[in-house]
């Protein structure tokens, strides 16, 4: 699969109107592009960040999709978005233990690695990571994307509530700490969200 991500900063204020427009009609934009395999929205109410994630079953869906939500996305996001970031992804991985609720915990790690060492993150993440996350209590899904050319990677470890997220920052920093070094990747940035709506599939 292939992913697009949409990364908006703004006035914590307007999320909310940003987020009953892309239930509404972005959902019904999406839903009609074909290759569509799925979206999550996920916030951070305290600072003002929403992320979105859209899930493609080809390249050529997630670029054909790109050319309608283009036209669409400023509107989608106003009031809130003060700075909008695209940007598109292959999906290395995607592991799923449950189904993600609305309410649940995303921990979002950014990864820097030399482009031909892409595999071996891909192969370290699937074989030493994912059975180490699947220990973590309340884990619902994790997943790893990476843009291969230029050396940038993002991992998801989706949680059924805050309290799990909350729990498992000691256990996946260790897990985080040990796969980077193995993988000769850098961490470049961690963050989490509140989970709005996660419904990607992979079949």
């Amino acid at each position: 699969m292939f992913v697009r991500t949409v990364y908006a900063t703004g006035d914590p204020a307007g999320l909310g109107p940003a987020l009953r427009a892309l239930d509404a009609e972005g959902h019904d934009l999406l839903e009609e592009r074909p290759g569509y395999r799925g979206a999550g929205v996920f916030v951070d109410r305290d600072v003002g960040k929403l992320l979105t994630v859209s899930w493609w079953e080809s390249e050529e869906a997630r670029r054909n999709s790109d050319e309608v939500m283009r036209e669409h996305r400023p509107a989608l996001l106003a009031p809130f978005a003060a700075t909008v970031a695209v940007a598109n992804w292959e999906v290395a991985v995607f592991h799923t233990l449950q189904r993600p609720a609305a309410g649940g915990g995303l921990r979002l790690t950014r990864l820097e690695f030399d482009p031909a060492d892409a595999d071996l993150l891909a192969d370290t993440f699937h074989a030493h990571v994912v059975p180490r996350l699947e220990t973590l209590p309340g884990l619902a899904r994790t997943a790893l994307l990476l843009d291969r050319a230029r050396g940038l990677g993002l991992t998801g470890a989706l949680f059924t509530d805050r309290r799990s997220l909350a729990a498992s920052r000691a256990g996946q920093a260790a897990i985080r700490h040990q796969g980077a070094a193995k993988a000769r990747a850098t961490v470049a940035g961690l963050e989490e969200f509140e989970v709005v709506h996660a419904d990607a599939r992979a079949d």
